[in-house]
């Protein structure tokens, strides 16, 4: 693994739920005696932002907040585009139903299963980006055997970037100065960092997001705690670091 995505994985882990929680807890813990009013208040707020966070309530809540209008929504203007370009979201790895011991996982399925839709529907050539953070051969390798089962190629792969600002770069490098009108696909919670990238590097971003989380209708059972609903909270917290951070570094 490079050095410098086990540093932002680390980092990732602390700053997000449920770890950053997890480390108020330590700290809390750990603290001197005299400390102990200042460790108890620390402590019962973790608790709660923990509970809080793991409800589905709240988990839905923060989602709204990062995810766009579906496709269905935004189709104006979509018809001018010249490329598809569909953005990985990990693999899954020791996975033994596959010769290869790994594949894409469930996140970049979903990419994949929307971008062959629309690639059917438009006729357009399909790009598809991501490399291997973590190891073994890359996203877009395995995005690109996914897609040819779904009776669509690939005419670019690009298969060396380890985030989203990369996605867009080398992607851009791939498709060159004359494709600069994109249907970007990818995952609802990602979509505004993502076209927020390939918009800095020149494209012109109609979005196809995917993926939204299930919504069931309100019920008490939205306020008991859920991994699932854990999850989908740090999956938003996360997007909104993201954008901050891209938007700090003018990505």
């Amino acid at each position: 693994m490079d050095l410098a995505v086990f540093i932002k994985e680390t980092l990732r882990t602390l700053l997000l739920p449920p770890g950053c929680l997890l480390l108020v807890m330590a700290v809390c813990l750990a603290l001197p005696a005299r400390w102990a009013r200042p460790a108890q208040l620390g402590l019962i707020s973790a608790v709660a932002g923990l509970y809080a966070l793991s409800t589905p309530l709240v988990a839905h809540s923060l989602f709204r907040l990062v995810e766009p209008p579906a496709l269905i929504k935004n189709l104006a203007g979509m018809d001018q585009a010249q490329a598809i370009v569909i953005l990985g979201g990990g693999k899954r790895f020791a996975a033994p139903d596959v010769v290869e011991g790994e594949t894409i996982n469930n996140v970049t399925l979903a990419r994949v299963r929307y971008g062959a839709r629309i690639a059917k529907v438009s006729g357009l050539p399909v790009l598809v980006s991501g490399g291997a953070p973590l190891g073994g051969a890359s996203e877009a390798h395995y995005m690109r055997q996914a897609l040819h089962e779904y009776g669509v190629d690939v005419r670019w792969v690009e298969g060396g970037s380890v985030d989203t600002a990369e996605n867009a770069a080398l992607s851009a490098k791939l498709l060159g100065p004359q494709i600069r009108q994109i249907i970007l696909v990818t995952s609802a919670d990602h979509m505004p960092r993502a076209a927020r990238s390939f918009r800095q590097q020149g494209f012109e971003v109609f979005t196809a997001p995917t993926d939204y989380p299930n919504r069931e209708p309100f019920n008490l059972t939205a306020l008991l705690p859920k991994a699932s609903a854990l999850q989908l909270s740090s999956t938003a917290c996360r997007e909104v670091l993201g954008q901050l951070w891209y938007a700090l570094r003018g990505q």
